[in-house]
């Protein structure tokens, strides 16, 4: 009742912990970079997979400590770090002057970046929307990744994958039927495929 693989595509990165430098990336910027707003209970495993190909590793000033505990090394903070926390070497820090996600993609934007994966407790894009014309982006939560599509945009899944989509614009799409609201199923393996007049529609898929 509602899409094809088309122009918009998002690099969404497989790896384990193991991979925890990323200096020799900060330079080429061929991976996406990797912002941890809100880490709270994020999956050990998942954040492996964020860091398997070393991106830059950037953390909210709030987050940092606990980041840094898990023995990965930060390449940029956003905001100002309590006194007396011990700092790692060749660390940039930038102010934050807003929500730290907005000062995050201005940053990357003006560093010309290509992709970001967010790692936050919300999915909303609400602030983020200006950006999509100049960077790809993912939002990850504990429960799954969101995304921004253009229209005919098309993807292959198997049966019985979910997604969650916030239905704030009329869209069509083959091969998907809702199960609750916001909750869409895919009926059989294949194409799924959306068509849209809005200029993105945000989509989600369970982890």
């Amino acid at each position: 009742m509602f899409g094809k693989l088309k122009t918009f595509y998002f690099s969404l990165f497989t790896f384990n912990l193991e991979a925890m430098s990323s200096h020799h990336i900060v330079r080429e910027k061929q991976e996406p970079a990797l912002y941890i707003h809100e880490l709270a209970y994020f999956n050990e495993e998942h954040l492996g997979q964020l860091l398997e190909w070393s991106p830059t590793l950037i953390v909210l000033a709030s987050e940092y400590e606990k980041v840094v505990s898990l023995g990965l090394k930060v390449d940029v903070v956003v905001g100002n770090l309590d006194v007396g926390v011990a700092l790692q070497e060749n660390m940039r820090i930038i102010p934050q002057q807003r929500n730290g996600m907005e000062d995050v993609m201005e940053f990357l934007v003006k560093e010309k970046y290509p992709a970001v994966n967010i790692i936050s407790t919300l999915s909303s894009f609400d602030d983020l929307t200006c950006y999509l014309p100049a960077i790809n982006l993912v939002l990850f939560t504990e429960q799954g990744k969101h995304y921004a599509i253009k229209n005919n945009f098309s993807i292959w899944k198997p049966a019985g994958t979910i997604f969650l989509i916030d239905i704030v614009a009329y869209f069509e799409a083959d091969n998907l039927m809702q199960q609750d609201e916001g909750k869409f199923v895919v009926v059989e393996d294949g194409l799924v495929s959306f068509r849209f007049q809005a200029p993105y529609l945000f989509i989600g898929e369970l982890l």
